[in-house]
């Protein structure tokens, strides 16, 4: 079938063209998307911070109604409304015992523009073109595997439009928190970087009970939504040593901290803010980088952490419910952070998502 898509060609460059798209194979859910988050990790990929193979359509947070089934799909039916998440193989060890978020495969199923099996779903005069994430979500349709599309009971298109994010931006931010670090009730968090991924962690971190959160960014909007959501704290990292002034807050260090801010220095913030025993979790993509941790730090602190994350640890069909469950119940306020954009203006919310200027922007269709 044809489809209209947002395609990349070139480093950095994007047109909305037409493309051809194969019907679903055994496993695999067309979706007719009512709308797809912009993401960083999409910028990364057309600025080839990611080496992802070109032409490709981007997008990685789709929601939509479910067209139709593929052989051997009985867990969706047409007209389902659905919130896609990453995808995964189903078949290594790691996706067996319910931890699809270290599948074998992950890299390949995000980055190399093919499905599972190897094979491409779009084309365009015969040129095959990739689909991110498995997904391809800059685009009207897609092509996912059945057990990558989550449905929910959610009432309308408008409803399920404002919850993009939950299939990854909300789900890596919330999962941090509540998938990997378990905060217990009373305990102070940190968040560098205070985009999507790092207002959800901030949302996680209340309705964990901690007693103090603290929100690190250089954007004073950011900062202001981020009291707004949950933060007790925030700290604008031009106007002071962010990492004194949570110690100063914290009473000597945070429990925990999530970095996701994608500037790779502020690891060693994350790591050198913590009180002993604490845990700072990378959940943020930026592209190859290396950073110097000195050992002083970490043997004059003894048994902190700094842990690497995909997608929050979780388990999307088993995670992204809850956090549907949060939403309704006012708990995980994401619609806060959305500004929708006509799928026409695809560029200004790309450029709306590299400047800051909108926390989440979504694209409807």
């Amino acid at each position: 079938m044809q489809i209209t898509a947002a395609v990349t060609h070139k480093l950095g460059q994007i047109s909305i063209e037409n493309l051809e798209l194969a019907p679903p194979k055994s496993s695999e859910v067309l979706i007719k998307l009512v709308a797809c988050g912009v993401c960083h990790t999409d910028l990364a990929g057309m600025n080839q911070l990611i080496p992802v193979a070109l032409p490709a359509v981007f997008g990685h947070e789709a929601v939509g109604v479910v067209e139709q089934v593929g052989d051997g799909v009985d867990t969706l039916k047409k007209g389902d409304r659905v919130i896609v998440g990453f995808p995964s193989c189903g078949t290594c060890p790691y996706c067996i015992e319910g931890r699809p978020y270290a599948c074998d495969n992950l890299n390949d199923l995000f980055f190399t523009g093919a499905y599972k099996d190897g094979t491409h779903r779009l084309n365009q005069n015969g040129v095959e073109v990739s689909s991110f994430f498995s997904q391809g979500a800059f685009a009207d349709y897609a092509i996912v595997d059945s057990r990558n599309a989550v449905k929910v009971d959610i009432d309308s298109d408008d409803e399920l439009a404002k919850l993009c994010s939950l299939g990854c931006g909300v789900m890596t931010g919330a999962g941090s928190v509540l998938n990997r670090a378990k905060p217990e009730p009373g305990s102070s968090l940190v968040v560098f970087g205070c985009g999507g991924v790092g207002m959800s962690a901030i949302m996680a971190a209340k309705i964990a009970g901690c007693s103090t959160i603290i929100g690190v960014d250089v954007l004073p909007a950011r900062l202001e939504m981020s009291l707004e959501v949950g933060a007790t704290h925030v700290i604008n990292a031009k106007e002071c040593d962010a990492v004194e002034e949570i110690k100063k807050i914290t009473n000597g260090g945070a429990n925990f901290s999530i970095e996701s801010s994608g500037v790779p220095a502020l690891a060693l913030q994350a790591l050198s803010c913590l009180r002993r025993t604490g845990l700072a979790i990378l959940a943020s993509v930026t592209g190859p980088a290396e950073v110097s941790v000195p050992l002083e730090p970490l043997l004059m602190n003894p048994s902190v952490t700094l842990a690497g994350l995909t997608e929050g640890g979780s388990n999307p069909q088993v995670f992204v419910p809850k956090l549907v469950q949060y939403y309704k119940e006012g708990r995980l306020p994401v619609d806060k952070m959305v500004k929708f954009y006509d799928f026409k203006d695809i560029e200004k919310a790309l450029a709306d998502t590299e400047s800051g200027v909108t926390v989440k922007p979504i694209l409807r269709f």
